[in-house]
């Protein structure tokens, strides 16, 4: 049994604000949304930060990465003027900043371990522990549904954070399914299969699922699509047209 939400905002707020910001997050509150889906890396001090892109150049200014970038400089740059002048100034967050966030407005996570290269272990460990630290009443309590969903392409990251926190769940997150999935699934101990809509089959939607895991996909932005995989069995899906698909579609 699924026991997430089943529409899920991509980045915080979709195309309609700044990925991975706190205002994206926002943008997704007010379109009625209590899922995220957002990505976490680490600085050069090993502290968790919301950003997607390794380098610098896309939803930052200028040259470098964030993996040679301490977590205070990373906080200071302005992730928002790449989106429109609105959200000028905007700041990268700390993934401790968006813990709180989503915990104050009831807000589930799906959380994308997004390593850097060199850096899957690290951040598979360092995000599994502060997840579970921030959610230990929850997991004490057998209260699942509240704790966030922990997803990576990396195995490396999903297989540190199964063993650094193996109470907090993991999703194996993948563009095109391979024929040894439901193995690799296994040994990482994954709860649920991400995996690329444009890949998918309704064939290989019964499989996972007859298998027992969950089936959440990215990213779906054409409502007739999303009618169409849920009626495959997927289990849910994010998106990035928040105005188009809201989270009672399903």
């Amino acid at each position: 049994m699924w026991p997430y939400p089943k529409i899920v905002a991509h980045r915080g707020g979709g195309t309609l604000a700044p990925e991975n910001t706190v205002a994206g997050l926002r943008a997704g509150r007010a379109y009625g949304f209590h899922a995220v889906e957002f990505d976490v890396m680490l600085s050069k001090d090993g502290i968790g930060m919301v950003m997607h892109d390794p380098d610098f150049g896309r939803t930052v200014a200028g040259a470098g990465q964030v993996a040679h970038t301490l977590a205070r400089d990373l906080a200071a740059m302005d992730a928002g003027s790449w989106h429109s002048a609105q959200f000028a100034g905007e700041p990268v967050p700390y993934y401790t900043q968006f813990i709180d966030y989503c915990k104050e407005q009831g807000i589930w996570m799906n959380v994308e371990i997004k390593p850097a290269d060199g850096f899957a272990a690290a951040t598979g460990a360092w995000v599994a522990r502060v997840t579970r630290d921030s959610y230990a009443d929850e997991i004490a309590a057998g209260d699942m549904a509240q704790v966030p969903l922990l997803s990576s392409f990396s195995m490396e990251a999903l297989a540190a954070a199964r063993d650094a926190a193996p109470d907090v769940p993991r999703a194996w997150l993948l563009d095109r399914i391979p024929a040894d999935w439901q193995e690799q699934a296994r040994a990482l101990q994954a709860v649920s299969i991400n995996t690329n809509h444009q890949h998918l089959t309704l064939e290989l939607a019964a499989s996972i699922k007859a298998a027992g895991f969950g089936l959440f996909c990215y990213t779906v932005n054409d409502p007739d699509r999303a009618r169409e995989i849920l009626l495959w069995g997927v289990d849910g899906f994010c998106t990035d047209r928040i105005d188009l698909i809201g989270p009672a579609f399903a």
